[in-house]
């Protein structure tokens, strides 16, 4: 099985090098860099070039992860990157995807799941915690069928809503594909769609996506 190198960026020392023995001891990963701090994860990491960075958004300063996925994103294009972190507010939710994140997972993530998150990831998927997805059923059913006009957007396919539905209950890709008798690649690419859909262009663009306006 192929090695994931991971970056991990969190200002909490403890929980670096939780995470970082947590990736280290798993087979199939292996952590190449620590970082604690925006500055050095935007100087160090387009060094390494890591396949997976898990990335906090608060880094106690007033650059955050999300400024550090803003700028290193376009510079790294391959490099896939997952909030990790305590944050389940809607607007940092869509500031994060529409920075180029690709994967949004809570810290309170087993670490069993947590790492599968990342294998997800790699092979082209966009994890959520449960409670993340749950947050976009919401904003996608109740909120974002309606732009700014007032017309309807068909946001969502029919079977973008039931996968988006099963990832809210927790289930990952290879139950879902279980459930719907599909191939877990197809649920891959339907979850990487809806991620697409909520990338917009800027911060106040994806809160406006969401409240309605």
């Amino acid at each position: 099985m192929k090695e994931i190198s991971v970056c991990v960026v969190d200002d909490n020392r403890d929980l670096r090098i939780a995470l970082e023995e947590i990736i280290t001891m798993s087979d199939g990963f292996k952590c190449i860099g620590i970082m604690s701090s925006a500055e050095d994860a935007v100087n160090q990491i387009p060094i390494l070039k890591p396949e997976v960075v898990l990335m906090d958004i608060n880094l106690g300063t007033d650059e955050t992860g999300i400024d550090v996925v803003r700028v290193l994103k376009p510079r790294i294009p391959d490099t896939n990157f997952m909030m990790c972190t305590v944050y389940e507010e809607d607007e940092k939710i869509f500031e994060a995807l529409s920075a180029g994140a690709s994967g949004y997972i809570l810290k309170k993530t087993s670490p069993s799941k947590m790492l599968d998150s990342i294998r997800e990831l790699y092979e082209g998927g966009a994890p959520m915690s449960s409670q993340i997805a749950r947050k976009v059923v919401v904003a996608f059913q109740q909120q974002a069928h309606i732009n700014t006009d007032g017309t309807s957007l068909d946001v969502l396919s029919p079977r973008e809503n039931e996968i988006l539905e099963y990832l809210s209950k927790g289930l990952m890709y290879k139950e879902i594909a279980s459930q719907l008798i599909l191939s877990p690649e197809t649920v891959r690419k339907h979850v990487y769609h809806i991620y697409e859909k909520l990338h917009v262009t800027n911060r106040v663009a994806a809160v406006n996506k969401f409240y309605g306006r």
